[in-house]
């Protein structure tokens, strides 16, 4: 019989179009010219006896010329109009190729902002069917909503995603993935983790990026300023100009007791060094904590307090 088209496409001899399809798919994609470049000779072979194997199975009259009288029977068969029927040549395999996956599927075959093909200017440019890569569409971004404790002390989030990709025949079917982001301690809000490919993916483009922007929770007792963290405190007016202590529960669940000896007057500020946010890109590092005083003045005093006051101030 000469070459064997079903043992070239791996495929059974009752294969049907479908099977002859992915078959084909399958094995152009893996011996294309511009996915081998270390065996280009032997890629070139493979990838126009598949092309070959293809176009004669899925034909159905020259399938049955072939299963009937092999190779040679085809030969002597008069095609239609004036082509000889063994003109098969690379620029046949190339516009078959095309057929199934448009211009350039390779991302990496392209050398230049043209997208022309690395091969091009090669060996006579026999494949020089590629002219632009596939389009990759902007990337999809999602908030990504952390309280302020994951952003202090870091986390380990899960993300199930939906999406649509392309199957083998291009028709789109629905994925889902579970997807691992380590947050970082430190990271401010408008951080963009981008997972390659993981967006929806169109008929003829490539998957899109899928982008997740850190975004800031409020919480109900720690403002955040850059790399610092501010916090409020009541005080009353005995304790403003007597002196106290604070207590604080860090965004890590620490007791902090911080003495306070300065008289406090309206808008006073205390910056405790080294207790704020960790700085990401410093290991180690950390910004500070700053605490505000409210003073709490008296809405009523007694005849006797108000004595009192006056003495003890000199007034």
């Amino acid at each position: 019989m000469g070459v064997d088209y079903y043992s070239i496409l791996k495929v059974e001899r009752n294969a049907t179009e479908d099977d002859l399809k992915k078959a084909y798919r399958k094995l152009a994609m893996k011996w294309h010219p511009d996915k081998n470049p270390n065996n280009k000779k032997e890629a070139e072979a493979n990838f126009k006896q598949i092309s070959e194997a293809y176009e004669v199975l899925s034909d159905p009259q020259k399938r049955v010329i072939y299963d009937q009288q092999g190779e040679e029977g085809l030969k002597h068969t008069p095609p239609p109009g004036n082509e000889p029927t063994n003109g098969f040549n690379p620029r046949n395999a190339e516009d078959i190729f095309a057929e199934f996956f448009g211009d350039n599927p390779f991302g990496f075959g392209s050398s230049g902002p043209h997208g022309r093909s690395k091969f091009q200017s090669e060996g006579g440019g026999s494949y020089s069917g590629y002219h632009a890569p596939l389009k990759k569409p902007p990337p999809v971004e999602s908030k990504l909503p952390c309280s302020l404790e994951e952003l202090y002390t870091g986390s380990t989030r899960k993300m199930k995603i939906s999406r649509v990709v392309m199957d083998a025949n291009g028709r789109p079917i629905p994925e889902t993935e579970i997807l691992t982001i380590d947050i970082k301690p430190g990271w401010k809000k408008g951080t963009k983790i981008t997972f390659p490919d993981k967006g929806n993916q169109q008929p003829n483009q490539l998957p899109a990026d899928l982008v997740f922007v850190v975004d800031e929770k409020p919480h109900n007792l720690f403002m955040r300023d850059g790399n610092d963290l501010i916090i409020t405190k009541n005080v009353s007016l005995s304790e403003a100009i007597g002196g106290t202590s604070v207590n604080i529960t860090t965004l890590d669940r620490r007791e902090l007791s911080i003495p306070v000896t300065h008289i406090m007057s309206p808008g006073y500020e205390m910056t405790v060094a080294k207790e704020g946010m960790p700085i990401t890109k410093e290991r180690g590092h950390r910004g500070d904590l700053k605490i505000k005083f409210e003073v709490k003045f008296p809405t009523k005093l007694t005849e006797e307090q108000r004595a009192g006051l006056k003495r003890a101030l000199g007034g």
